[in-house]
């Protein structure tokens, strides 16, 4: 696409009643989305749950069973032509080839966009720069390790000032470094050029740092949305956990700890309420003096998008074990 003809910002995504099936499995059930322009719209799931056969029928990879969805204002059935061109791509496999270098990568995706010329030198090196392979430019893609991949992945995302940027789990096995480095830009993207992010992810870290809002998908339904900080409020209160200095007043500290909560999971030899609003950790630190309750360990912890999944899944994600 010359960038004369770039494409506007002014529409989201729409998705009504979506459904995908294959043979006798439903693996999107009916769905319902509404994502403004220049959002950063995060979708969790555990695997299977729907998430990539929703991001394949939004990119027109795949056709809906049912149901209807437009993408920068377009139909993805009807007018899948320009969906493709509105929109960039970085999908769970990176398509590179080993043999060429990130410069060439960049080149040929230009090219194949109408892009030639000075305009295209220059539009190449800024891409590199945006995503830290300035130095790794002329290297080939077989020597580049697995963060520099997803980064040039997303540059070729880019090539074409998409107004909608889809991410399938970009930073799955990615090390911390390499990982914050593209939050960075995918934030910057969304804050500073109108674009619109649809993010799938296992992490829920990202989700928290990076979306306006958060869908959370599973057996092909969405049985959760709102902000991060709305989906942790729906959890309730903090949870205060006491370890005893003398174990032998574990029941002491429970009876103390109930006035300010209800019991809920701790480790062995510690016990833990949900606060009920009665008092903060403040009023239980000055309960544990008044009553020379001596506590060895005093934790505080808030809801997080993890007890959100927990709670609306009964499962945790699978990204969750290794971002701990």
């Amino acid at each position: 696409m010359a960038r004369s003809d770039k494409v506007s910002r002014d529409a989201g995504i729409e998705v009504i009643g979506l459904v995908r099936r294959f043979k006798d499995v439903e693996a999107v059930a009916g769905i319902d989305l509404t994502i403004s322009p220049g959002e950063i719209y995060g979708f969790l799931g555990p695997n299977g749950a729907g998430k990539s056969t929703t991001v394949h029928m939004l990119t027109t990879l795949l056709p809906p069973s049912a149901g209807r969805a437009t993408v920068a204002g377009f139909d993805v059935v009807k007018q899948g032509s320009k969906v493709r061109a509105s929109i960039g791509a970085a999908l769970q496999e990176a398509a590179l080839d080993p043999f060429l270098t990130g410069r060439e990568h960049l080149r040929l995706g230009a090219s194949l966009h109408g892009i030639r010329g000075t305009e295209r030198k220059q539009l190449i090196e800024r891409l590199l720069e945006r995503v830290g392979l300035t130095t790794a430019g002329d290297r080939k893609v077989r020597t580049y390790s697995g963060g520099m991949k997803r980064r040039l992945d997303l540059a070729l995302a880019l090539i074409h000032d998409p107004s909608i940027l889809f991410l399938d789990e970009p930073t799955t096995g990615l090390d911390p470094q390499s990982r914050s480095a593209l939050w960075t830009e995918v934030a910057r993207l969304a804050r500073e050029e109108g674009v619109t992010v649809f993010l799938t992810t296992q992490y829920l870290e990202e989700a928290d740092v990076l979306a306006d809002r958060v869908g959370i998908i599973d057996h092909g339904h969405i049985v959760a949305e709102g902000t991060p900080g709305d989906l942790k409020a729906q959890i309730g209160k903090s949870t205060v956990e006491v370890v005893p200095e003398n174990h032998d007043e574990l029941g002491r500290l429970r009876e103390l700890l109930l006035r300010f909560g209800e019991e809920t999971a701790a480790r062995p030899g510690a016990f833990a309420v949900q606060l009920n609003g009665k008092g903060e950790l403040p009023s239980v630190i000055r309960a544990l003096d008044t009553e020379s309750l001596r506590a060895a360990e005093i934790n505080l912890h808030q809801p997080t998008l993890d007890d959100v999944f927990l709670a609306k899944t009964g499962r945790t994600l699978e990204g969750a074990e290794e971002q701990a």
